[in-house]
C-alpha cells in the first residue's frame, strides 16, 4: 500500500508512523517503521478498506485478486496464442524483424534504425526453437513452408501476454481497487489491436513488454517509501533500472519511459528534501541509490546489449554500407577487414554512402539532362573514381605524386569515363543547392569539371591520407562544396540518396568525405588494424547511422503517411496480411468500442480531476473513501495520463514516417487510466442519485461494460484472426456492417 494513501485512510497510523520515526535512530529507521506496535497496526486495519472499496475481511481480500490475476492471464494467453501459426507466411514487418532475427543466428552483420535487443531476443527465441536462419524473408506473403517460425512468433506472443497482467497490478497497486484493475486488464486482453501486434514477429510486444514492466516496478518502489533501504526497496529499485535498460534497448521510444520513471523520481526527491526528519547525509544516501539503480546501471546494461550486439555479429553484411571505413574492417569477411592497402582508383565516401554514378540521366526537368550521381549504401562497381590531373597531364611512367591539401584535380568515373560535375542548376530536391552531375567523356569536359582538396583541418601542401583524412571538396567555378544531403530520391533516382554542391562552405558532417581505399601498386602497404577503432568508437558510430536513419525515414512515393490526431480516435489501421478477397486477410486495428472509450474516459478524467482540484482548493471536506478516491484521481491517475502524453505527444513533432503502431504504448497508458476514472465514477454516482439506485448502477454499469467488451470482441476477431471472402465494401461481406468509418480498408 502506498504510504501517501496511508495518510488519507487513518490518523492513528499517521501519528504512529511520526512517532516510531521520532524515536527511532536514523540508521535503524526503515526497520521500526516497517514495524509499529500492534496496537496501532490493529487501529489502523480496522478503518483501512479493502482493494475493492468495502470493507471486508483480510482473507478474502487478499485471495480475490490473486484468482482474478490468474483469470486474467489465463484469459490473456488464450486470445494471444489462439490461431499463432496462421497465416503461414510472411505478414507486414516480419519482413524486417524475422530476417534481422535470421541474421542473428547467421553472425551476419545488419543495420536497423533501432538498438538491438529486440531482435537479439527474436533471434534467440528462434535459434531455442530449432530455426536455423536459412530463410530469406523478402517480401510479405512468402510461404515458410517448412521453417520453423512459430518459435519466433510465440515468443512476441507471450511478451504480448503479459500487458493485461500488468495492467491489472499497476493499476490495483495505483488504485486498490481490484474492479478498476480489471476494467484496465480487460480493455487489453479484449482489444484486437493488442491482440494482432502481439502475434507476429515484431518489435511491438517486446517494447510494450518493458515499458509495462517499467512502470510496475517503479509503482512498486513508490510502495517501499516506509523500509528504505531494505532488501525489496532495491529490488524494485534495481529491477526499474533493468527495465528500463530493455525498453530503450528495443526502440528509441523507451526513452519516454525513461522520461516517466526520472519525473516520478524527481518528485520522490523533492518530497525526502522536505522530509525535516531526515538528514540531509540520508538524503545523499537516497540521491545516490537512485543514481546508481536508475542511471548507471542501466546504462551499464545498455551498453552491454551493444556490446553483445558487436560480438555476435562479426560478419560482413548487408549493414557494411551505412558505416564508416574503420568501422568495417572489424567485419569478418569485408574487403577491409585485416587488409593491407596495396590498391589507381578511390572510393569515396561519407556517412550517406559511397559517391556513386551510372548510365541513367536526370530526367527531363529535373536540372541538366546529365549522367546521375548519387550517394550509395552499398559497396558496387559504380563507386570508383579515378583521380586525375586538371590538364589531362597524367605520367603513369613517373614516380606516384600524392594528392596534397589544396591540388586542384578531376575525378573520372571509372565505368562511365564521365567527369564529376556541377554547374548552376538547381538540385534535384534540396532547392538551394546546385545539381551534381557526370558530364563528358572519355576524361574530356570543361572547367566545371575542376575540384579542390582540402583535408579537413589541414594546411596547404598535407597529403591525404587513406581512411584517416576527412576531405572536402571545393568546386571551382561555383565556390560550392561537394555533399550529401541525406535526402532520397525518387524512383527515377533508384531511391539512392542526393549528392548535391551546397553553397554554405562551413564544415558539416554531409561535406566531409573519406577515401576508404586507393589501388595504386607503386604505393607501399599500410596494415588497416591498426586503425581499428575501439568499442566506444563504434558504439558511438552505430547511434549516429541509427538517428540519421531515422530522421530519413521520408514516406515513399504513393505511401500513406498516418497522422499522429488519427490514432486516438481510431481512424485507419494497418494491413498486416492479404489485399482481396481470394486471400488471407488480416488487419491491424484497435477494437472502436474499447479505443472510442478510451477517449471519452480521457475527458470523463480531466474533468473529475477538475472538480476534485477545485473542491480541495476551496477546502471542501472529504472524508473515508471520498478522499480516497480523490488521491486516487491526482496521484495514481495523475501519473498515467502523464504516462499518456510523454509517449503521445512527441510523435506531433517527429518529422519521419509515422504509423498507426506508434500509438499503442500510449494506448496502454490510456486503457489503464480508463480502469481508475470508470470505477471511481461508478463508486461515486451517490454524489449525484440515491445510495440504492447508484449501487444497481454501479453494478449494471460493469455488467454492460464488460458485455459490451465480450461482444465488441466477437465482433470484431476477424480483424485479427484472419478473413476471407468479400471486402468489407461489398454488401454480401460479413464485415460489411463493422465498417463504421469510410477510412477502414478491411
Amino acid at each position: 500500500m502506498d504510504g501517501r494513501q496511508k495518510e488519507h485512510y487513518t490518523q492513528i497510523q499517521d501519528t504512529s508512523a511520526v512517532r516510531h520515526r521520532k524515536t527511532c535512530k536514523t540508521n535503524e529507521g526503515a526497520e521500526c517503521l516497517s514495524q509499529p506496535s500492534s496496537e496501532t497496526s490493529n487501529a489502523a486495519n480496522k478503518r483501512i478498506p479493502k482493494r475493492g472499496g468495502h470493507l471486508s475481511s483480510p482473507s478474502r481480500d487478499d485471495h480475490v485478486p490473486v484468482y482474478t490475476l490468474v483469470l486474467v492471464l489465463v484469459l490473456s494467453v488464450c486470445t494471444r496464442f489462439y490461431k499463432i501459426t496462421e497465416p503461414p507466411h510472411v505478414c507486414w514487418d516480419e519482413t524486417h524483424f524475422g530476417k534481422m532475427g535470421s541474421y542473428y543466428i547467421n553472425r551476419t552483420f545488419f543495420f536497423d534504425v533501432h538498438p538491438p535487443l529486440g531482435k537479439m531476443l527474436i533471434g534467440l527465441a528462434g535459434f531455442l526453437t530449432g530455426y536455423d536462419g536459412t530463410f530469406p524473408f523478402i517480401k510479405p506473403g512468402d510461404k515458410y513452408e517448412h521453417h520453423n517460425y512459430w518459435g519466433m512468433r510465440a515468443f512476441c506472443a507471450a511478451l504480448g501476454s503479459c500487458l493485461p497482467p500488468f495492467a491489472f497490478l499497476i493499476v490495483l497497486e495505483l488504485s486498490h481497487s481490484t474492479p478498476a484493475a480489471l476494467i484496465a486488464a480487460s480493455l487489453l486482453i479484449f482489444d484486437t489491436g493488442c491482440i494482432t501486434l502481439s502475434q507476429y514477429i515484431l518489435l511491438d510486444p517486446i517494447l510494450m513488454c518493458f515499458i509495462m514492466d517499467s512502470v510496475l516496478c517503479m509503482v512498486r518502489f513508490n510502495t517501499q517509501r516506509l523500509r528504505p533501504f531494505s532488501f525489496s526497496w532495491w529490488f524494485w529499485l534495481l529491477l526499474t533500472g533493468v527495465c528500463l535498460s530493455g525498453s530503450l534497448g528495443v526502440k528509441f521510444v523507451g526513452l519516454f519511459v525513461i522520461l516517466l520513471v526520472g519525473i516520478n523520481t524527481a518528485f520522490d526527491l523533492w518530497r525526502l528534501l522536505g522530509d525535516l526528519s531526515l538528514s540531509l547525509l540520508d538524503f545523499g544516501k537516497h540521491l545516490l541509490a537512485r543514481v546508481f539503480g536508475l542511471i548507471m546501471l542501466p546504462l551499464f546494461l545498455y551498453t552491454t546489449i551493444f556490446a553483445v550486439h558487436f560480438i555476435v555479429l562479426n560478419r560482413s553484411g548487408p549493414g557494411d554500407g551505412f558505416f564508416s571505413s574503420a568501422f568495417q574492417s572489424r567485419l569478418f569477411g569485408n574487403n577491409l577487414h585485416n587488409a593491407s592497402i596495396f590498391d589507381i582508383f578511390t572510393n569515396l565516401r561519407i556517412a550517406g554512402g559511397y559517391l556513386h554514378s551510372h548510365w541513367h540521366l536526370y530526367p527531363e526537368g529535373v536540372g541538366a539532362h546529365q549522367q546521375q550521381v548519387t550517394a550509395y549504401l552499398h559497396k558496387d562497381y559504380n563507386n570508383l573514381w579515378l583521380v586525375k590531373r586538371p590538364d589531362n597531364s597524367d605520367d603513369l611512367t613517373g614516380p606516384p605524386e600524392l594528392v596534397r591539401h589544396g591540388d586542384i584535380i578531376r575525378l573520372e568515373h571509372k565505368e562511365t569515363t564521365r567527369n564529376l560535375h556541377s554547374h548552376f542548376h538547381e538540385a534535384p530536391l534540396t532547392k538551394k543547392h546546385l545539381q551534381v552531375t557526370g558530364y563528358g567523356i572519355n576524361g574530356s569536359g570543361d572547367v566545371n569539371d575542376l575540384w579542390q582538396v582540402e583535408v579537413c583541418g589541414g594546411k596547404k601542401g598535407d597529403p591525404v591520407k587513406v581512411l584517416r583524412s576527412k576531405v572536402r571538396f571545393l568546386h571551382r567555378s561555383t565556390g560550392c562544396m561537394l555533399c550529401s544531403s541525406g535526402k532520397t530520391l525518387p524512383k527515377w533516382g533508384w531511391e539512392q540518396v542526393e549528392v548535391t554542391c551546397s553553397p554554405y562552405v562551413k564544415e558539416t558532417p554531409n561535406t566531409q568525405w573519406n577515401i576508404e581505399d586507393h589501388i595504386n601498386p607503386k604505393l607501399p602497404n599500410i596494415s588497416l588494424s591498426v586503425l581499428k577503432p575501439t568499442f566506444l568508437e563504434i558504439l558511438w558510430e552505430s547511434h549516429i547511422v541509427m538517428i540519421r536513419g531515422n530522421s530519413g525515414l521520408k514516406p515513399k512515393d504513393n505511401e500513406m503517411n498516418s497522422k499522429p490526431w488519427h490514432w486516438p480516435i481510431n481512424y485507419q489501421g494497418l494491413r498486416f496480411s492479404g489485399v482481396n478477397e481470394t486471400e488471407y486477410r488480416v488487419y491491424l486495428l484497435g477494437n472502436p468500442v474499447i479505443w472510442w472509450l478510451n477517449l471519452l474516459s480521457l475527458a470523463l478524467f480531466v474533468l473529475m480531476l477538475t472538480v476534485a482540484s477545485l473542491a480541495k482548493q476551496r477546502g471542501v471536506k472529504m472524508e473515508g473513501m471520498r478522499k480516497v478516491h480523490c488521491h486516487t484521481l491526482m496521484e495514481g491517475g495523475g501519473m498515467l495520463l502523464l504516462g499518456w502524453l510523454l509517449h503521445y505527444l512527441p510523435f506531433y513533432i517527429m518529422g519521419r514516417i509515422l504509423y498507426y503502431h506508434h500509438y499503442f504504448p500510449a494506448m496502454l497508458f490510456s486503457s489503464m487510466l480508463t480502469g481508475i476514472t470508470l470505477d471511481i465514477f461508478l463508486q461515486n454516482l451517490h454524489l449525484l442519485l440515491s445510495s440504492s439506485v447508484s449501487h444497481h448502477l454501479m453494478r449494471g454499469g460493469q455488467f454492460i461494460f464488460l458485455l459490451g467488451l465480450i461482444y465488441s470482441f466477437y465482433l470484431f476477431h476477424p480483424l485479427s484472426y484472419g478473413m476471407r471472402g468479400p471486402l468489407a465494401q461489398d454488401p454480401a461481406s460479413s464485415m460489411a456492417g463493422l465498417r463504421w468509418m469510410e477510412s477502414w480498408e478491411f
